[in-house]
C-alpha cells in the first residue's frame, strides 16, 4: 500500500522543484539592443555657418506668380496621393488607440445560455444524482438531468503591464502615427517642388515654342529669298532644296515642343486631381525672377526641418520600442479574469437576488516550450532596428547631397545662362550678317543655313539653361524641408 504514496508523493515533489526552475528559465530576457555608431554630421554646407535658410519660408512667400500659387492651392486640396496619406494617418490614429485599449480591463456584457447532460459514471453526474437525495434539496434547488446553464452578467479579462510591454506597443504605435504625419509633409513638400517643376517648365517649353516660331519665319523668307535668287541664276536647285529642308526641320521640332507641352499639362493636372485642361499660365520664364540670394543654412536644420529624415528617425524609435516589446515577451505575465451576474440552471430563478454569483482568477503565465518562437521574433526585431538604423542613415546622406547638388546647380547654371547670354548675341549678329551678305552674293547659302541652326540652337539651350536655375532653387527649397507648414 505504500507504493501509490510513494509515487504520488515523487511526482508532487519533482514538480514542486521544477516548477521554479522552469520559471526561471523563462524569465532569461534576451541582451538589450546595441545599434551602430551614427556617421558625424559635417557642421556646415561647403563651409557656409548662416543659419538663414529659405527652407523656413512658406511656400507663398518663396514663390511669387499668382498662377503658380493657385495651382499649388488646388493641388494641396485635391492630390490624390496627399488624400491617400491623410487616411494613412487616421489609420496610423486607430492603431494607437487600439494598443491604448490593451492597458486598461475589457469588461464584456455577457448574456449565455448553455446545456449539459452528464453521464451517470462522470464527476458531475454522480455528484448531482448525490447532491439530488439531500433531504435539504427540493422544488427548484433540484438539478435536473439535462441541466441548463443561465448567465447575466459581466466577464473582465486583463493582463496586467508588469514589464511596460503593453505601454511600449502603446508608445510604438504613437511613434508611427508620428511617422505617418512626417509621411504626409513629405508628400506636401514633394508634391509643392513637382508643381513647381512642371510649371516652369511649361513656361520653358512655351519660351521653346515662341523661339522656333520666330525662326521659323526667319527661315520661311531666306527660302523664299532663295527661290528669287535661283530665278535669278545666282544659286542652284541644291540651295534651295537646302533652306527648304531646314525649314521642314525646324517645323518637326514645333510639332515635337507642342506634344511635349501637351504631356507636361497633363501631369500637371493629374498631380492637381483633375482632368486634362488647359494651364494657365501669364508670363514667360524670361519674366520670371530668380532669388538673387539663396542660402542653405547648416545641416542641423536640414534634420529638423525635412519630413524624410524626421520620417525615418521615427520609424528607427519605433523598430527600437519594438525591441524592447520582444525583449519583455520572456518574462512571465499576469492575467486577471474576474466576473460577476447571475448564474442559475433554471430561467424561473434568474433574477432572483439568490442568483448573484461572482469570482476572480489570477494566473501567472511563462513561456517555456516556445522560447523559440520568441527568440525568432527578438532576433526579426533587432534586424529591423538596424534596418530603420541604416535607413536614417541614407537618409541624411541622401538629404546632405541633395542640398549639395542643388547649391552647386544654381551657382553653376547661373555662370552657365550668363556665357550662353552673349553666344545667343553673337550668334544673333553673325545671322544677321551671313543674311546680309547672302543677298549680295559674298555668302554661300550653307554659310547662312549654319548661322541660323546656330543661332536657334544657342537659344534654345539658354532656355533650358534658365529652366534649369529654376529647378535647381525649387530642388534647394524642397531639399532643405521647404513648404510642408
Amino acid at each position: 500500500m505504500a507504493r501509490p504514496f510513494i509515487h504520488k508523493f515523487s511526482i508532487q515533489r519533482l514538480i514542486f522543484f521544477l516548477a521554479p526552475v522552469l520559471v526561471l528559465n523563462s524569465c532569461r530576457v534576451a541582451e538589450p539592443l546595441r545599434l551602430p555608431n551614427a556617421r558625424p554630421l559635417p557642421t556646415s554646407f561647403s563651409g557656409n555657418t548662416d543659419s538663414t535658410t529659405i527652407g523656413s519660408l512658406d511656400w507663398k512667400a518663396f514663390f511669387s506668380d499668382a498662377d503658380l500659387e493657385s495651382l499649388i492651392d488646388t493641388a494641396l486640396a485635391r492630390n490624390p496621393d496627399l488624400q491617400m496619406a491623410s487616411q494613412r494617418i487616421e489609420m496610423a490614429r486607430a492603431n494607437f488607440e487600439y494598443t491604448r485599449g490593451a492597458l486598461v480591463p475589457s469588461v464584456n456584457a455577457v448574456a449565455a445560455v448553455g446545456v449539459d447532460r452528464f453521464g451517470q459514471y462522470t464527476l458531475n453526474g454522480v455528484g448531482n444524482f448525490d447532491t439530488n437525495l439531500s433531504p435539504n434539496i427540493k422544488g427548484d434547488k433540484r438539478i435536473p438531468t439535462v441541466t441548463p446553464d443561465y448567465f447575466l452578467g459581466f466577464r473582465s479579462n486583463w493582463e496586467i503591464d508588469l514589464w511596460g510591454k503593453l505601454r511600449n506597443r502603446k508608445r510604438a504605435a504613437y511613434v508611427r502615427f508620428l511617422a505617418t504625419e512626417k509621411g504626409r509633409h513629405l508628400i506636401t513638400t514633394s508634391l509643392i517642388a513637382e508643381v513647381a517643376r512642371l510649371y516652369y517648365s511649361l513656361l520653358a517649353l512655351d519660351s521653346e515654342l515662341e523661339i522656333i516660331r520666330e525662326n521659323e519665319a526667319l527661315q520661311r523668307r531666306a527660302s523664299e529669298l532663295v527661290v528669287v535668287q535661283k530665278a535669278a541664276g545666282r544659286v542652284t536647285e541644291l540651295a534651295v532644296q537646302q533652306f527648304n529642308a531646314q525649314l521642314l526641320n525646324t517645323r518637326s521640332l514645333e510639332a515635337q515642343v507642342q506634344q511635349q507641352i501637351v504631356e507636361a499639362e497633363n501631369q500637371l493636372n493629374q498631380l492637381l486631381g483633375r482632368f486634362p485642361q488647359r494651364i494657365p499660365r501669364s508670363k514667360t520664364i524670361s519674366n520670371q525672377e530668380l532669388p538673387a540670394r539663396v542660402s542653405a543654412g547648416i545641416p542641423s536644420q536640414m534634420l529638423r526641418r525635412r519630413p524624410d529624415i524626421q520620417q525615418a528617425e521615427l520609424a528607427m524609435e519605433a523598430a527600437n520600442i519594438d525591441v524592447e516589446v520582444a525583449r519583455a515577451e520572456f518574462l512571465p505575465s499576469v492575467n486577471l479574469t474576474p466576473y460577476v451576474g447571475l448564474n442559475a440552471f433554471r430561467a424561473s430563478v434568474l433574477l432572483d437576488p439568490a442568483s448573484l454569483a461572482f469570482g476572480l482568477v489570477g494566473g501567472l503565465a511563462a513561456p517555456v516550450f516556445n522560447r523559440r518562437y520568441l527568440k525568432s521574433n527578438y532576433a526579426l526585431t533587432v534586424a529591423q532596428s538596424r534596418e530603420a538604423f541604416y535607413g536614417y542613415q541614407k537618409t541624411v546622406l541622401t538629404g546632405f547631397s541633395e542640398v549639395m547638388t542643388s547649391l552647386r546647380g544654381i551657382e553653376n547654371f547661373r555662370k552657365v545662362a550668363d556665357l550662353q547670354d552673349q553666344e545667343v548675341k553673337v550668334l544673333g549678329q553673325a545671322a544677321t550678317i551671313s543674311d546680309e551678305l547672302f543677298a549680295t552674293g559674298y555668302a554661300s547659302y550653307l554659310e547662312v543655313i549654319t548661322a541660323q541652326r546656330s543661332v536657334l540652337a544657342a537659344e534654345l539651350s539658354l532656355i533650358n539653361t534658365k529652366r534649369a536655375q529654376f529647378l535647381s532653387v525649387i530642388d534647394l527649397y524642397r531639399a532643405l524641408g521647404g513648404g510642408w507648414e
